[in-house]
């Protein structure tokens, strides 16, 4: 048996049960680089193995300081500060900075922040002209994804992104603007006409006046404080499937408004961003049959889904819904309860007293009560995913700007296993 030299550290034997031969493979922080693999091969012509992992459930791509998620022990944390922290005693503005810049800012610096993004919190007319082109029937998130899009058109130095200023900048267009955007597809698709923002007011004052019309009961400290800390939990969330695909668009050095466009494509899906929609849609069927038991039956026999929970990562109560779940109540006392939350808890209570469930480690997630919130205050279905991707493009920012960083960083290039014919002849024309 062949046995490649020992080296000291971390490390990992394999056997090739193929040829006999064992290899040891140094560990690169606790996981297996897979470029390694392509040593292990049968003979001299073969080109060696590589790993296999559709969806990259167990593939790291990158190393990342943002982000630290723990799902068997429901942690989510950014830059280091746990999430309960973030949301009790920050603003979004100052999450955004905390996420971008890697540290909290200080008084001073917040100020410069919220100055600046209010300064930079204007779109070009020509963006909000794109908006208003497009019909009404548009879904928002549509809208918002050509316009963000744009951007990289109407900019003429979208694509000066050689320093960090500049790189810096342009993110700061970003979570400044997309506000602005998100609100002008949504009065679009109402078929309303825009509105102005009191450009004293914080950034989710800002984006409230350009919502609702003045005096409106969604202008209620209730309704500001909640957005603030929805858009706090919702503004990271580590490699999911929008930030991944941020991270490869930018690979290719595309502009930031490209890359940022990508991210708000991937989370118009269904699968990713509109889960707290089917949320709603599946509450409102168990209201219409008054049968909770049978519907939670259906989903034990693998004939319906329990949306809003269960997650990808998390494998214990998401810590995100806990903490939407106290803001709705506050969120219900100033604009009037939203009458399937009190289905929405017996059905929580429900499934958490249900074997099965337990069994399967299906707990709330986020999405379980975020669109009764959305919708208490007055916000269409539409919507919901819309008020997501305005939070998440200060994520969205802060990982482009770490991949812009990385030394180590090359354009990304999954391999596959190809499955298709191979050495035809192509036939001649009859």
């Amino acid at each position: 048996m062949e046995t490649t030299t020992a080296v000291s550290g971390a490390s990992l034997g394999i056997e090739d049960g193929r040829t006999g031969k064992s290899y040891r493979i140094d560990l690169v922080d606790q996981a297996l680089p897979a470029a390694s693999l392509r040593a292990i091969k049968v003979d001299s012509e073969d080109f060696g193995l590589l790993s296999y992992d559709p969806s990259y459930g167990s593939t790291i791509s990158c190393h990342s300081a943002i982000t630290f998620v723990d799902g068997e022990r429901g942690i989510l944390e950014y830059r280091g500060y746990p999430i309960q922290q973030l949301a009790a005693n920050c603003s979004f503005e100052e999450v955004a900075y905390l996420l971008m810049e890697g540290q909290p800012p200080t008084a001073d610096q917040l100020r410069d922040w919220e100055r600046a993004l209010a300064e930079a919190a204007q779109p070009r007319s020509e963006l909000l002209e794109l908006i208003g082109h497009l019909p009404p029937s548009a879904h928002p998130m549509s809208s918002l994804t050509a316009a963000i899009a744009a951007m990289g058109a109407v900019y003429p130095d979208a694509r000066q992104i050689s320093t960090p200023a500049e790189r810096h900048g342009h993110a700061l267009r970003l979570v400044a603007q997309v506000p602005a955007l998100a609100a002008a597809s949504f009065r679009r698709h109402q078929g309303l006409a825009e509105l102005q923002p009191d450009p004293s007011e914080s950034y989710i004052g800002r984006f409230l006046d350009l919502l609702f019309e003045p005096q409106s009961v969604q202008h209620h400290e209730a309704v500001r404080r909640a957005l603030d800390v929805l858009f706090i939990l919702h503004a990271d969330h580590e490699q999911n499937c929008s930030t991944s695909v941020v991270r490869d668009v930018a690979s290719a050095g595309a502009d930031p408004y490209s890359v940022a466009a990508s991210g708000v494509a991937a989370l118009s899906g269904p699968l990713h961003g509109g889960a707290n929609e089917a949320v709603l849609e599946m509450l409102r069927e168990i209201q219409r049959t008054g049968d909770l038991p049978g519907f939670l039956a259906q989903v034990r026999a693998g004939k319906r889904r329990l949306m809003g929970f269960g997650h990808r990562v998390y494998k214990t109560y998401d810590p995100r819904a806990r903490i939407i779940q106290e803001v709705a109540n506050e969120v219900f006392q100033a604009v009037g309860k939203n009458p399937l939350i009190d289905l929405a808890t017996e059905l929580e209570q429900a499934a958490l007293a249900d074997d099965y469930f337990v069994a399967r480690r299906l707990y709330p997630n986020v999405d379980f009560y975020s669109g009764l919130i959305y919708e208490a205050i007055g916000l269409p279905v539409e919507m919901f995913t819309v008020l997501f991707a305005v939070a998440r493009t200060a994520g969205w920012a802060s990982h482009w700007l770490e991949s812009e960083a990385d030394p180590e960083r090359r354009i990304s290039r999954p391999r596959q296993i190809y499955t298709g014919p191979r050495d035809l002849r192509y036939p001649s024309p009859s």
